[in-house]
């Protein structure tokens, strides 16, 4: 039996989904064209704003996940290195750009918390990414949160909200 909203595999139908979320996976697929294909940002963001359904995204949103993680890629790495256990190379592209998302909303994005942050990110992995792809952004972005968010966590671990 499946839940309201969710596929069988648990992951949010697209009627379900927000114009933020929807944005995170525009950007979510452009940034793997930039990892991948090593394309120019505005040409990726052109053939992406042509997908079925951008017009049903944030496009305010995406732009700024999309020209800011491949601005700041570099910095996002520097972040997220010191929590992996492999070498990036060895990272798929799905989950690599899902931790730029992530880490990129947690250190920009302030009007979203830190957990819904993780969620959507957890989330994005699950329905794009490798079949244990998503414990692994998890892991990584859950062990970033202290860092970058750090009175939220420790309001959450006060209220008893946070398990990190």
């Amino acid at each position: 039996m499946t839940t309201p909203g969710l596929t069988s595999t648990g992951v949010r139908k697209a009627s379900a989904k927000s114009a933020r979320s929807r944005s995170r996976e525009f950007a979510l697929q452009a940034l793997y064209q930039s990892l991948v294909g090593r394309n120019e940002t505005a040409d990726i963001d052109l053939f992406t704003r042509d997908l079925a359904g951008f017009h049903k995204a944030d496009s305010a949103h995406y732009d700024a996940l999309l020209y800011g993680c491949t601005e700041q890629a570099a910095d996002l790495d520097k972040l997220i290195g010191p929590l992996l256990d492999r070498k990036f190379a060895e990272i798929s592209p799905v989950e690599h750009a899902t931790m730029w998302i992530g880490v990129y909303e947690m250190k920009h994005c302030p009007d979203v918390p830190w957990r819904v942050v993780l969620n959507e990110c957890i989330e994005l992995a699950k329905e794009f990414g490798g079949t244990d792809g998503h414990k692994y952004v998890n892991a990584v972005l859950g062990g970033l949160a202290p860092q970058l968010r750090p009175h939220e966590v420790d309001a959450d671990r006060k209220a008893g909200r946070a398990r990190i």
